[in-house]
């Protein structure tokens, strides 16, 4: 029954009738999908309802898998945000909204939107087919969110806007500037992108739930990896060290917090002035600095005091002139 619903959803422009040929034979369409559903999600999609690698990876790249997936990133968006639909539950209260988690992302819904794909995506789905590529809610969701956090989903020049970004921050003439420009460039994007909606509101939803934990918990790491080798670098190049105490896993962590935090705060209150889009600054620029500032000191005139021991100094061990011009 599965394969004979997949093999009806092939069928585009008559010409994809069977969903068992090889993958040579469906590679056509695959490579007409827009970027990056054309790429090979096989690395990406880990949760598919198959035993064998091969067969997940198969089923990875099936067009019919991208076609689940281009219709639940609409989903995400119009439930979500940036611009989000608004359903009021009733008609004489125009606040009475539905505010779903993840329900807008049930089995059904999914497959009934597939029918809003864009060409050249197939446009016949069901909640069987999508059951026989993802066998739980929680698998489909997990999928979604490595999917839709992707680099490629960045908007287009965005790599190479935090690249030049990257290099200011290692040998540019003004380290202060490179913060704020990279800090308001990461915010500015972050904040407009559906998939960091998606999880924020799977990390509320997630709880007891191990397959979207799981999943949540290896994208962080696979995010927080290339900025743990930046912030390394701006170390070796700065002559700066860290704190002892402090790691750079600390560090890293710490700063990604942040950055999610500010975010959140960015799209929950419209009226916080966690960013300037006329200045080019945010809020992010000036808690890295202080970040900075805090947990890092300069290799040739290190105290080497731990952060707690340097907050204390700071409050505690004042000069000895201001003691000695508080005696009577």
């Amino acid at each position: 029954m599965f394969e004979e619903e997949r093999a009806a959803a092939h069928w585009y422009g008559g010409r994809y009738t069977l969903s068992m040929r090889s993958m040579d034979e469906e590679q056509p369409l695959k490579s007409q999908l827009p970027f990056p559903y054309n790429k090979d999600l096989s690395s990406v999609l880990t949760h598919l309802n198959r035993r064998t690698a091969a067969g997940r990876s198969r089923l990875a790249n099936d067009p019919v898998t991208a076609a689940y997936l281009s219709a639940a990133m609409r989903l995400i968006e119009r439930h979500l945000g940036p611009g989000a639909e608004r359903t009021p539950l009733d008609p004489d209260d125009e606040n009475s909204f539905t505010r779903p988690l993840l329900a807008f992302l049930s089995q059904r819904a999914v497959a009934a939107e597939v029918s809003n794909n864009p060409h050249p995506f197939p446009r016949i789905g069901s909640a069987s087919t999508l059951r026989a590529t993802w066998e739980t809610t929680s698998d489909f969701v997990a999928d979604l969110l490595s999917f839709g956090l992707l680099p490629e989903q960045y908007p287009v020049g965005f790599d190479q806007e935090m690249a030049a970004g990257a290099e200011k921050l290692i040998e540019g003439p003004d380290l202060v500037k490179a913060v704020h420009d990279l800090a308001y460039l990461d915010t500015a994007t972050v904040i407009r992108m559906p998939s960091f909606r998606l999880m924020l509101v799977a990390a509320a939803a997630a709880e007891d739930d191990e397959v979207i934990q799981e999943a949540m918990a290896e994208n962080y790491q696979g995010s927080i990896e290339p900025w743990k080798q930046l912030y390394l670098l701006l170390l070796q190049t700065r002559g700066l060290q860290l704190r002892p105490g402090i790691t750079i896993d600390d560090f890293a962590n710490l700063l990604m917090a942040v950055t999610d935090g500010l975010a959140l705060r960015t799209i929950g209150d419209s009226t916080a002035q966690v960013i300037d889009h006329e200045q080019r600054r945010s809020l992010l620029g000036t808690a890295a600095l202080a970040v900075i500032h805090g947990c890092l000191e300069r290799i040739e005139d290190a105290d080497g005091m731990t952060l707690e021991q340097a907050v204390h100094a700071k409050i505690y061990d004042r000069p000895q002139t201001a003691q000695n011009s508080a005696c009577p």
